[in-house]
């Protein structure tokens, strides 16, 4: 029979996974629940051998563990590459095959995933991808809550492919080594998984997605369109070409509103209409500016200067205001304030009425229009105040490019180290993430955007069931029923058995409690049916990276459920079925590939 403790552990696994399916409480309450039963039923009731506050530490413990260090530092890094706009090359790029074909762009990212995983551990490849994808969502490619599971799961089969994939593996190969077994070798196992992998990549590439649910946030500011004049630089792509074969190359949403004769010059400006996204990329397609490039230049060089962000803020005009009837070059305003205009948005019934248009073709502002605005913080508000303006909310950041290489290589070097085993993830992470600090890439005020609250109580929650799972007995007596049920059945049942029991186990509990309990259990398996040790430890090391059903089960999952807004059931969706594609390939190409 089980201890109580072991009992107690496993009704709180249970209830803890109840709660997060049935979804009635927030899954922030929920964990900080698990972690509080825990605390107190260990401090009345210890463990055999411990003291009441060592019931305490391990409650808490995960708060200070350094898969959470990891998962936060990772999520600083990735915060510095958007901020500073270093991963916009690699968005552009995977654009342009998402335009070509959406699904031809999901499977480039997904091979991408697995290959890169293969060699590199999986988080870091996840965490350079995460921000790539959540741009392209705002681009108009695939919603990032359809496609960040199915990246998660691709990184996760590139892991299992090889012994240096996951620590996990690393991890199961020692204890393996311990116990007797000759070491293996990097592609050992390379083959099985790949044939595996072939197997379950249709269902991640064309069912998952489909099962998912489009988290996307309606934006009413994504849908304005703002009218401006695009200024033609000397340098630009456009000049001496025609309108018709400068559109292929600009984003769908722009549009054209004069009847440009002849090819563009120099110096012309040209009135567009579009999003800010749309107008963003015309604007770096053509080479041309929305404002008057002196007070463009002048905000760049006073944002560096005294490193301070530049922003892009709508602003709506307000009856008061002094800029009503006037147009954008009569105004004063960048002389006045220092911003400058990008454009203006006014509702579609209003556009085109004669009186708008000043003699020069400039719209006039009128009461409720919005305009979009960039300059710094304190220029803007001050801009606000002076003309009657109110300020709306989204207002945004542009990237900081002056230091996108910096950051590039801040996450580079951090990934390689951790990659080649010169440093443990932890440690490189957290390294990665006070450079981004030092260095300006991140500014530590704005941290908080970076951190997900319910990533960091989840992953503190699993750690602490993961190790209360481990020290109360409940993962070794669950190994031993399995052994006294598994001498009725065939060979090749045996491995899936282990490989399911370990996918259940590394699910509720975690990779390492997994391993360091699966592994023995399988050389014990194996001695006492007279099977091979190797096939039931790769079903163990299998089993261990088979995490995709919980968003508990590895650390990835966790870090992608705040950005893909996924709730506990969208993991079980879509990992159980996966789960079992990769428990029926996998055992039966262990079966055939060691004849049992």
């Amino acid at each position: 029979m089980p201890s109580f403790h072991a009992i107690a552990a496993m009704v709180v696994t249970i209830a803890m996974f109840v709660g997060f399916v049935r979804g009635r409480m927030s899954i922030e309450i929920i964990s900080l629940l698990t972690i509080a039963v825990i605390a107190v039923g260990l401090y009345f009731f210890p463990l055999e051998g411990t003291k009441e506050v060592d019931g305490l530490e391990l409650a808490f413990g995960g708060f200070g563990h350094p898969a959470l260090i990891t998962i936060c530092a990772l999520m600083v890094m990735g915060r510095g590459l958007v901020v500073t706009g270093a991963l916009e090359p690699a968005a552009h790029f995977l654009e342009r095959v998402f335009k070509m074909n959406l699904q031809l762009g999901l499977l480039v990212s997904l091979l991408i995933a697995f290959v890169f995983s293969m060699f590199v551990n999986n988080t870091p490849v996840l965490v350079l991808m995460i921000p790539i994808f959540v741009a392209l969502a705002q681009r108009g490619a695939m919603p990032v809550s359809k496609t960040l599971i199915p990246l998660n799961a691709a990184s996760l089969l590139g892991g299992l492919a090889t012994t240096i994939g996951t620590s996990t593996n690393i991890l199961v190969v020692s204890i393996a080594v311990d116990l007797g077994m000759p070491e293996m070798g990097v592609f050992h196992f390379t083959p099985i998984v790949l044939m595996a992998s072939l197997v379950a990549l249709p269902y991640l590439w064309l069912v998952m997605p489909r099962m998912l649910p489009d988290n996307s946030v309606a934006d009413a500011s994504e849908r304005r369109r703002f009218h401006t004049r695009l200024r033609v630089a000397g340098d630009s792509s456009m000049i001496g070409e025609e309108v018709s074969a400068i559109l292929p190359r600009l984003p769908t949403d722009i549009r054209f509103h004069d009847e440009l004769a002849g090819p563009i010059q120099p110096q012309q400006r040209i009135h567009i209409s579009g999003t800010h996204e749309a107008l963003e990329d015309a604007v770096r397609v053509l080479k041309g500016e929305l404002a008057p490039s002196w007070v463009l230049d002048r905000i760049r060089r006073e944002s560096s200067a005294r490193s301070l962000d530049i922003l892009v803020v709508e602003m709506t005009v307000t009856a008061d205001s002094r800029l009503i009837n006037r147009t954008l070059p009569t105004s004063g305003i960048a002389d006045l304030h220092g911003v400058a205009v990008l454009g203006i948005h006014r509702p579609e019934r209003l556009i085109g009425e004669r009186d708008q248009y000043s003699e020069g073709g400039d719209l006039r502002i009128a009461e409720g229009d919005v305009l979009l605005v960039m300059g710094l913080p304190e220029d803007v508000q001050v801009f606000a105040r002076s003309d009657s303006l109110l300020m709306l909310e989204g207002a945004r950041e542009l990237p900081r490019k002056s230091k996108a290489l910096l950051s590039a290589v801040i996450m580079g070097v951090a990934v390689f180290t951790a990659s080649v085993g010169i440093f443990p993830i932890a440690i490189s992470a957290l390294a990665g993430a006070i450079l981004m600090f030092l260095t300006g890439c991140v500014k530590f005020d704005r941290v908080g955007r970076a951190l997900s609250g319910q990533v960091i109580v989840l992953v503190a929650a699993s750690i602490a069931i993961g190790r209360i799972i481990d020290d109360s007995g409940a993962a070794a007596w669950l190994g031993q029923m399995m052994g006294y049920g598994l001498q009725f059945l065939p060979p090749a049942a045996v491995v899936a058995a282990v490989m399911l029991f370990v996918t259940v186990l590394t699910n509720f509990a975690s990779n390492a409690t997994a391993a360091t309990v699966g592994t023995p259990i399988a050389f014990s398996i194996a001695k006492q049916l007279g099977l091979p040790a190797e096939p039931l430890v790769l079903a163990v090391l299998f089993g261990c990276n088979l995490c995709y059903a919980t968003p508990i089960a590895y650390q990835t999952n966790m870090l992608i459920m705040g950005e893909g807004g996924y709730q506990f059931k969208d993991y079980i969706r879509t990992g159980v079925p996966l789960v079992l594609i990769m428990v029926v390939s996998l055992s039966f190409l262990l079966a055939v590939n060691y004849g049992m």
